[in-house]
């Protein structure tokens, strides 16, 4: 239907509200997990300028987003290279890394963190990841806020050849695709009902490889975002590299890659015909629900914050768990 050009920001459509890429080259990690190169010259709190390859985001002396609170909607976070430390104010926390995915139902409110601990002293840290915002409707605003992680060796990978032997990698992370499933979401998830045909999608082309997808669902919105490679096809449409394609949810989907190796994300969802009001981290139906979702977090802190800093990273020997305010524990 038509095409946008790519920022750090990404533009999305209805059920989602936000798609951000971020890719960072961090240097050696020091002994607090931060950058051994200096931070003189940051705008540390607010270092959101690519100076050297690499930001601090919100961080002071780690990389990533310190304690900041979430109400209405759900994150989705996934690694593609690198690591993340999680934290919330239900007393969860984790560890997880290249393949895996975290998947956030903030509901009524829950405070948490992301930090990226540079834990490799003696070589560098590159990052890379996606973070989505998908809504939820008015009637699961306020559910309990709960996370899940969907671990590398769980997420379904389905491989595809074309006529000439070229593969097509396709990593499931929502919805269905041909016979397989994607791991559950969180319970209250806007994706967990089946009519919002929510599907998301990690597909890596080799050179030249040709890949198809049927036609989504009547009125169910679908993006395909080019992040990396030179050129595609999609239904004989040449698409240039790092563009939003919006998608004719009724049309039969072919993609032919050039002569680089493609990187793709999938994001398809029905939309929520609510009204949207977004201010900052809570996203709701109205003013006034804003209103009120800052007047709960002054009072209630959504649970309060249980760690002893801001910005909590977990040892540097410490392997990808999951913990959870329940008392439950989590590894791959």
């Amino acid at each position: 239907m038509k095409t946008t050009p790519l920022n750090f920001q990404w533009p999305t459509t209805n059920p989602f509200l936000f798609c951000v890429h971020h890719k960072d080259d961090y240097p050696e990690g020091n002994e607090e997990m931060g950058p051994k190169d200096s931070l003189a010259g940051r705008r540390l709190g607010n270092d959101f300028v690519p100076k050297d390859g690499w930001r601090m985001y919100h961080g002071e002396k780690v990389p990533g987003f310190p304690v900041h609170p979430h109400r209405g909607f759900e994150t989705i976070t996934i690694v593609l290279e690198g690591q993340i430390d999680h934290a919330d104010s239900l007393g969860g926390a984790g560890r997880y890394a290249a393949g895996d995915v975290q998947w956030m139902t903030a509901g009524a409110g829950i405070q948490h963190t992301e930090m990226f601990p540079l834990i490799h002293s003696d070589k560098g840290n590159p990052l890379e990841l996606f973070q989505i915002w998908l809504n939820l409707p008015a009637a699961d605003k306020f559910v309990n806020p709960y996370y899940t992680m969907f671990w590398n060796e769980n997420i379904p990978v389905l491989n595809f050849w074309d006529e000439t032997g070229q593969g097509t990698m396709v990593t499931l992370i929502a919805g269905k695709l041909m016979d397989q499933q994607a791991p559950p979401p969180p319970p209250d998830s806007y994706a967990s009902k089946p009519e919002s045909d929510i599907m998301i999608l990690l597909i890596q082309m080799e050179a030249e490889a040709e890949w198809e997808l049927e036609a989504a669902n009547p009125n169910t919105d679908r993006s395909l975002y080019f992040y990396r490679g030179n050129n595609l096809l999609i239904n004989k449409t040449e698409i240039p590299s790092y563009q939003q394609i919006q998608l004719d949810q009724e049309s039969h989907l072919h993609i032919k890659n050039g002569k680089e190796e493609a990187f793709l994300l999938l994001l398809q969802g029905k939309a929520i015909e609510e009204k949207v009001v977004q201010y900052g981290p809570f996203v709701m139906n109205s003013d006034i629900e804003i209103q009120q979702a800052f007047n709960d977090y002054r009072k209630t802190q959504f649970g309060g914050w249980p760690w002893d800093r801001r910005d909590p990273v977990h040892g540097r020997e410490k392997g990808r768990f999951a913990s959870y305010g329940d008392g439950r524990g989590d590894k791959p």
